[in-house]
Formats: C-alpha cells, sequence, structure tokens
C-alpha cells in the first residue's frame, strides 16, 4: 500500500502516510514555486479581465452545471502524467506555482476556460492545469486532511462487514464505484469497500458506475 507526502517545498518533505498494517511509502507529490503567492493575486485580476472580455465571468462560469467542455463544473478527475505544472492563470505566460510528481492524485475542476482547467487539490489550493494533463480515471485519497488514525477497509459495503485492511492518511487508490455511501477501491495489495465520506476525490453523495 502506498503512502503519500502532503507537499514538497523547495526542499522535499516526506511525511509518511500510514497504509494499515504495512508501512506506506512515502513519495514526494508536489514542488513549490518561489513568489507564486505573491503574484497570485496579480493573475487572477489578470484572469478576471480577461474572462470579461470574452463573455466568461466568474460568477456565470460559477453558476453553470457544465462547462465550455460540456462535462460538469465541478467534477472530480485526476492527473495524467508524472509531472503537472500548475500556474497561477490560464496561460502558458503566467507563472508556474507548484508541480505535482506523482500520476494519479485526485484534482477537483471548479472552473473550465477554453482549454484550461482550474483545479483545487486535497489541501484546498487552487490553479491553472491545461486539459490534456488531466484524466478522467477516477482516483481518491483516504483522509488526507487527518495526520494519523486509520479507516477500515472492508469486504462488503456495510459496516459490520469482514474487516480487509486499515488504510492510513493520503492512502492513494483506484475508484471502481461508489453507491450508498460506500466505494469500492483498489490499490497495491489491497481491495475492498471504505466510507464514502473517508475519501478526497468523490463527493459524499455521489454515485460512480
Amino acid at each position: 500500500m502506498r503512502g503519500l507526502a502532503r507537499r514538497c517545498s523547495d526542499h522535499d518533505r516526506h511525511p509518511a502516510g500510514n497504509a494499515g498494517r504495512s508501512h506506506a511509502r512515502p513519495a514526494p507529490t508536489r514542488i513549490r514555486r518561489p513568489l507564486a503567492r505573491a503574484l497570485a493575486a496579480a493573475g487572477l485580476c489578470l484572469l478576471l479581465l480577461l474572462q470579461t472580455f470574452a463573455g466568461l465571468g466568474t460568477a456565470l462560469a460559477q453558476s453553470t452545471t457544465k462547462g465550455p467542455s460540456g462535462f460538469p463544473v465541478p467534477r472530480f478527475v485526476s492527473l495524467k502524467s508524472e509531472r503537472v505544472n500548475v500556474r497561477i492563470g490560464p496561460t502558458l505566460e503566467h507563472r508556474i506555482g507548484w508541480t505535482y510528481v506523482r500520476a494519479g492524485l485526485p484534482v477537483e475542476i471548479v472552473q473550465e476556460f477554453e482549454n484550461w482547467r482550474r483545479i483545487r487539490d486535497w489541501q484546498g489550493e487552487e490553479g491553472w492545469v491545461f486539459h490534456s494533463l488531466l484524466s478522467g480515471r477516477r482516483t481518491a485519497l483516504v483522509t488526507p486532511w487527518e495526520q494519523s488514525g486509520t479507516t477500515p477497509l472492508r469486504a462488503e459495503p456495510r459496516s459490520d462487514a469482514r474487516l480487509v485492511a486499515e488504510l492510513g492518511p493520503n492512502v492513494l487508490a483506484n475508484v471502481g464505484s461508489c453507491r450508498e455511501g460506500w466505494c469500492r477501491i483498489s490499490g497495491e495489495k489491497f481491495a475492498g469497500w471504505i466510507d464514502q465520506t473517508r475519501l478526497f476525490g468523490v463527493y459524499p453523495d455521489e454515485t460512480v458506475e
């Protein structure tokens, strides 16, 4: 079972995730870029100006159920590449705020602008990614908002079912299906059903086929 480092700054940091009965293997997932926060406000102002001229104001984008792509907004997707640059605005001219360095991480698309997608990660930070770097494959992180503890993985979608494993925070899993508050997930050496509210990568009441 593979764990997940919460963040990499200018120097990689590796707080290990707990994958239950066996030790999780931490992996760097993100590299921060200097001055990104300082430039975020300026980038946002430019973005709003561009959207005004294009007829895609922020308020309108947030009030619709479908983006320009025809898909729902918001929605969960995953990172397609091992290295994904996140920019502070929806053009290649905008500065890179940080870089994800692990494929498969779940992110939430909260806005679309032409071929760019504004994403939100498990820590609530947002930035812009080119659409081709994202995949419709559904993945999830187990309780990335917690520092310790475990979540039971069951053989069937009910709380009294046989215990298969105990997954620690930041374990990355593939999402097979979700229904009635339970999700079927799988990963390195584990598979089973987990409480849907314990995942980042699916909505609490979402049905996944």
